[in-house]
C-alpha cells in the first residue's frame, strides 16, 4: 500500500468500514446511537451511512427495535470468501491439469447474485491475458461460467436474481436468458462467442457440490483464430465443433473438483455429462 495512502483521504469508506466491522462484532442488533457512541461518528452521519447500507443490503433496520444488524449482502460476501478460499486449493491441480491436456487457458469461478468472480485463471503457454482474470468480476449472464450455473437453477431461483428472465438478454444479440439457459441444459454445457473478449469463444461447465447445486463453473477459452487441426479450439469452427473436441477434458475436471468436495461418482450430472 502507498505510504501516501491514508484514511483520512476516504474518510466516509473508512466509517462505513468501521459501521461493518461494529455490527459483525456485536452479539445482537444494535441502535444507531449505540454505534455512534461506539465509533465516536456524528450522529447524522451515522444516520445517512446506515440507510446506505440498508439500501444495499448490507445492513437491515429493525424498526420495533429501532435496531441495525448486518444484512444479507454482508453475509453474502462472507459466505462467497469462505467458499472460494477452500476452491482454490481443490481446483488449482484439476485445472492445472485440463490446460496441460489442451493447451488452452482455463477457469474456475463462482457466482455471488447475478455476478461470477474468476477464482482461479490457470493460462494457457503464450496466450495473452484475459479480462477473466481472477478476482475479476463480470455479469453473470453475459459469461460462459456464469451461464454455466444459472443453469442448474430451478424457476425460482432464477426468478429471484432476474425478475423478469424472458426480457434479459443474454448477450449483444443472443436471445432472452430463459432461452438460452434452455439450451444450455439441452446440449450439457454453456458457452460464448466474442462476448466478454473480442476474438476468443468459451466452454463451461458447473461443478456439483453433494446436494447438486452448481458452487462453480469451470471453463476453456480459446482465440477464435487458432489454425485447425493444432491442439486447441474454434479455429473458425461453430462452438459445437470446440465442444466435441474438448468437452469430455472439461467435465472430467469439473467432476474431479466435485470429487474433492464430496461428491461420489455418478453422483451428480457433472459426471454424467459427455
Amino acid at each position: 500500500m502507498p505510504e501516501s495512502y491514508s484514511r483520512v483521504q476516504v474518510p466516509a469508506a473508512a466509517q462505513v468500514l468501521s459501521i461493518l466491522r461494529h455490527l459483525g462484532k456485536q452479539a445482537g442488533p444494535v441502535s444507531a446511537t449505540a454505534i455512534a457512541r461506539d465509533l465516536a461518528l456524528p450522529r447524522s452521519t451515522t444516520y445517512h451511512l446506515l440507510a446506505a447500507l440498508v439500501a444495499d443490503g448490507f445492513a437491515v433496520h429493525l424498526p420495533e427495535e429501532r435496531k441495525y444488524a448486518l444484512g444479507a449482502t454482508a453475509h453474502e460476501l462472507g459466505t462467497g470468501y469462505a467458499r472460494q478460499a477452500p476452491l482454490q486449493r481443490i481446483g488449482r491441480f484439476p485445472l492445472r491439469n485440463l490446460v496441460a491436456r489442451t493447451r488452452l487457458t482455463a477457469h474456475l469461478a463462482v457466482l455471488q447474485g447475478t455476478d461470477v468472480i474468476y477464482v482461479i485463471e490457470e493460462r494457457a503457454p503464450h496466450q495473452l491475458p484475459l479480462v477473466t482474470d481472477a478476482g475479476i468480476r463480470l455479469p453473470a449472464h453475459r459469461t460462459a461460467s456464469g451461464r454455466a450455473m444459472l443453469a442448474q437453477m430451478t424457476d425460482a431461483q432464477l426468478h429471484a436474481l432476474y425478475p423478469d428472465p424472458a426480457s434479459m438478454r443474454s448477450g449483444r444479440t443472443g436471445p432472452p436468458l430463459g432461452t438460452l439457459l434452455e439450451q444450455v441444459r439441452e446440449v450439457g454445457y454453456a458457452w460464448e462467442e466474442n462476448e466478454v473478449t473480442d476474438g476468443f469463444s468459451s466452454l463451461s461447465v458447473p461443478v456439483l457440490d453433494r446436494s447438486g447445486r452448481a458452487v462453480a463453473s469451470v471453463t476453456l477459452t480459446a482465440p477464435n483464430d487458432l489454425v485447425a487441426g493444432s491442439a486447441a479450439g474454434p479455429a473458425g469452427r461453430k462452438i459445437g465443433d470446440f465442444a466435441d473436441q474438448w468437452l469430455s477434458a472439461l467435465v472430467r475436471c469439473a467432476a474431479e473438483i466435485s470429487r474433492r468436495l464430496g461428491v461420489q461418482s455418478g453422483a451428480g450430472r457433472a459426471d454424467n455429462a459427455s
